[in-house]
């Protein structure tokens, strides 16, 4: 552990401003008692998540983050740092209340904040998955070395990333990502961990060997601990002025383990039983504020000035609940708004738009220069390269994609022409590759991670659920536009790891646009549409269509940018209606010809399944009367459910027969060729669905 010298105890002590202190840790004491003894019996505070005796530190780190691109990154006992950080007590209540003009519009827990820059840190978006802030901070500071080094934004260069946890986060997956990660690139971060020995009713000694998490870390690479007591105020300020002086100096990153006390129960439903009264007495006997208290008398206020504050504060409180009380409630229709991005009302941080940044719109008119038929691998990499010209703020990383180029060479050469900083491998961790993108994105940049295959995305499944969401859940006050590729798919074999698709699992997901290209023109105008796009994009690039030769195509030119939603017509027919996506469009296709049936099939390919083309769906059953809809996920809650259900919602009485699916049974894929041909469809079976649903 790292002592602080005298000097820089002194220069801390004289650097708080305590006044200040002292009115945030009373007004932060005074909301959770207000909460907790007149809006919680009154039914007003649905949850309730006191700071009680956590209040000390955040009120002294926040004054200090004020350098042009800090940021702080929360959990749900942090009020005390969001008002130190610019939150008024009127916002406050209005999240109890769950009220728009809160951080979150009433949308979220109220625990759960987000806030703009007030002079102070901007406080990112927390979620309130356990960890899924460690990983986010670590990709602001990773922007914030970016941006000084690579865009020249030299101002930007000493800022940091804050983040908090609870002592039963260090247990999360996020938590050690988000270590390995920061270590490994001495990323600026500076980790809060506030230890109450408590995770609900979980004793520490159960979430960390030894209860102590910093002392395990005190021989981890390339990170600086300070331990200490956080409810002393001659221990704490030079504490965390010391830590944080380390991490703006470019020395890399730091911990700052705090013991205090949770002089609560876990939230204002729980109560604490699991704590025997001896406990809560030694809890109470450690409360901050009256450390506070006779730390500030003398020094900076008189005990006639600290009771006057705390009247001050209360009264402020009271003010602040009716004023609350008077507020509007949203109109229910306010709930669907900002699931994406609307041209009217940009979000106010995160991604390009907001700095101003604007790229070319592109046209959907191809301009091939060559006749040459390339592969879908050769398309997708000559568009990144291209992007990564246009646009300086485009990242592209993930496991293996520089040096060795991506496990399907997609990303070939781009670390040799673009750099170490903007085309870089990652840990083998995907919650790290993705929680790192959102920091990023939110520092806006353009992040564009690859996951290597779909089924991998199961490991970040909660953070990219995080990303969709974000906008809405902070009502447009922050988004995370980026484009996560990933690949999956039989290719000559299958096998239950790599063969993967089940797109329709982020279909489901709020915020997300999901693009299943089938051929060349469109992997590149989906792609640049993803990757100038005011939204985070999944593109999933299909491995069977890498190098099919149906599949290849001439290059559509640097300029070809193809719109999210629209399908296309791949064959024109009058008889029977083929709805497909992906891989699933080529074998088709085949079918058709095989048959001979080219004037009788209406072929479509989705190319998008968020946002869906509906009205290209519709109209063609209109006219055809039959739709047989065909995907490699397996039928049972597959996407083509979805399908199936709208065209019987909205084209009922023009169907001549029973719609159909032709899909995979509920088996992963199988390794052996055979038994393969069970499970994905092939050409063969989809003959015979074409053959069956026209003699219907």
């Amino acid at each position: 552990m790292l002592a602080v010298p005298d000097a820089t105890t002194q220069d801390a002590l004289a650097a708080v401003d305590w006044r200040s202190v002292a009115r945030i840790a009373l007004l932060s004491r005074a909301l959770d008692a207000f909460e907790l003894e007149t809006m919680l019996p009154l039914g007003q505070a649905k949850y309730q998540f006191s700071a009680g005796g956590h209040e000390l530190g955040q009120a002294i780190l926040s004054q200090w983050l004020d350098h042009a691109f800090d940021a702080g990154n929360v959990y749900y006992r942090c009020r005390p740092f969001l008002l130190g950080s610019g939150l008024t007590p009127v916002e406050a209540l209005l999240a109890t209340l769950g009220k728009p003009g809160s951080p979150t519009d009433g949308r979220d827990l109220s625990a759960v904040y987000n806030l703009p820059r007030r002079g102070r840190a901007v406080v990112l978006p927390n979620a309130a998955d356990i960890g899924a802030q460690f990983c986010v901070a670590a990709g602001w500071a990773q922007a914030i070395r970016y941006r000084a080094e690579q865009l020249g934004e030299h101002d930007k260069a000493d800022s940091v990333a804050v983040v908090y946890g609870g002592d039963g986060s260090v247990a999360s997956a996020g938590f050690w990502a988000m270590l390995n990660l920061v270590t490994t690139l001495r990323l600026p971060v500076l980790i809060v961990i506030e230890d109450n020995g408590y995770a609900i009713s979980t004793r520490g000694w159960r979430q960390t060997p030894g209860g102590d998490i910093a002392a395990n870390l005190a021989t981890f690479a390339n990170l600086s601990i300070w331990d200490g007591d956080g409810t002393e105020p001659a221990t704490v300020a030079p504490l965390l002025y010391a830590a944080l002086a380390h991490v703006r100096s470019g020395a890399g990153p730091a911990l700052a383990h705090l013991t205090v006390p949770r002089l609560c129960a876990h939230s204002g439903v729980d109560t604490a039983a699991y704590k025997t009264d001896e406990e809560k007495a030694a809890e109470r006997l450690r409360d901050p504020l009256p450390k506070l208290q006779r730390y500030c008398i003398d020094r900076v206020m008189s005990a006639d000035d600290w009771e006057a504050l705390a009247v001050e504060v209360e009264a402020e409180v009271r003010a602040a609940y009716a004023e609350a009380l008077a507020r509007p409630a949203a109109t229910p229709a306010y709930a669907l708004r900002y699931a994406f991005a609307e041209p009217e009302a940009l979000q106010q941080q995160g991604g390009l738009r907001p700095e101003g940044v604007s790229l070319p719109a592109g046209s959907a008119t191809p301009t091939a220069t060559e006749p040459r038929r390339i592969t879908m691998v050769e398309a997708i990499r000559r568009t990144l390269d291209i992007e990564l010209h246009v646009n300086p703020r485009l990242l592209v990383f993930g496991e293996d994609i520089a040096i060795k180029g991506g496990v399907h060479s997609v990303t070939a050469g781009l670390h040799a022409d673009h750099g170490e900083a903007r085309v870089f491998d990652t840990s083998l961790n995907e919650e790290a590759i993705i929680g790192r993108a959102v920091g990023l994105a939110l520092a806006g940049l353009l992040p564009a991670p690859e996951i290597q295959y779909r089924k991998y995305m199961d490991a970040c499944y909660e953070s990219l659920n995080n990303v969709g969401a974000l906008r809405w859940r902070s009502a447009n006050r922050f988004a995370a536009p980026m484009v996560v590729r990933t690949s999956g798919g039989y290719r000559k074999v299958g096998d239950p790891w790599h063969s993967v698709t089940s797109e329709t699992t982020f279909a489901h997901m709020t915020g997300w646009r999901v693009a299943v290209p089938s051929n060349v023109a469109d992997a590149v105008g989906l792609l640049r549409g993803a990757l100038r796009a005011n939204d985070p994009t999944i593109f999933f690039e299909h491995r069977f269509c890498y190098d099919s030769p149906w599949s290849r195509g001439p290059y559509p030119g640097d300029d070809f940018v193809l719109p999210y939603g629209v399908a296309r017509r791949v064959r024109a027919g009058e008889r029977l209606t083929v709805v497909a996506w992906g891989a699933m469009v080529e074998l088709c296709d085949q079918a058709v010809q095989a048959l001979g049936l080219s004037e009788a099939i209406d072929l479509l390919d989705l190319r998008t399944l968020v946002p869906l083309d509906v009205d290209a769906i519709l109209e063609s059953v209109r006219r055809t009367g039959r739709c047989l809809i065909v995907h490699e996920d397996a039928e049972f809650a597959g996407f083509g459910a979805e399908i199936a259900a709208l065209v019987a919602d909205r084209a009922f009485f023009d169907l001549d027969a029973p719609i159909r699916r032709l899909a995979a049974p509920r088996v992963p894929v199988p390794f052996d060729p055979a038994q393969m041909t069970a499970v994905v469809p092939d050409a063969a079976r989809i003959e015979a669905g074409l053959r069956q649903m026209l003699e219907l």
